[in-house]
């Protein structure tokens, strides 16, 4: 499987879990824990039950670009193989997007952030 890993994901949330990386991979993961500027984390409510159950959470960590230069969020960057991507496109539910980042070293790497502004389509009651 080595010679098949060749995507680098950024995960700052539930990707980090051992249960969900088993769940969606079959398998733990190696990373390097690194920074991402200009983001910063809100919190999603999950209701999705195959996500709920692989996490065991019911508010997941969702990144925003702030463009601001103060603001970072920490996670890891794992290497994984293309197929292990498309079963990753398929835990993270619709309020995310994928996109690619690059890292202050140079490093690039998938990441999801919000698809839309979550502050603004917040349940305010």
């Amino acid at each position: 499987m080595q010679d098949a890993l060749k995507h680098n994901l950024f995960s700052y949330g539930t990707l980090q879990l051992n249960t969900v990386q088993l769940e969606n991979y079959g398998r733990l993961l190696n990373g390097e824990k690194v920074s991402l500027k200009q983001y910063k984390l809100d919190k999603l409510k999950i209701t999705d039950a195959k996500v709920l159950k692989a996490s065991g959470k019911e508010f997941h960590p969702i990144a925003l670009k702030t463009n601001n230069v103060n603001d970072s969020i920490e996670g890891t960057i794992f290497k994984i193989t293309e197929k292990e991507l498309i079963e990753t496109d398929k835990y993270e539910v619709s309020d995310y997007k994928r996109i690619l980042e690059t890292f202050s070293t140079g490093k690039k790497a998938w990441i999801y952030i919000a698809k839309a502004d979550v502050s603004k389509t917040k349940n305010t009651k």
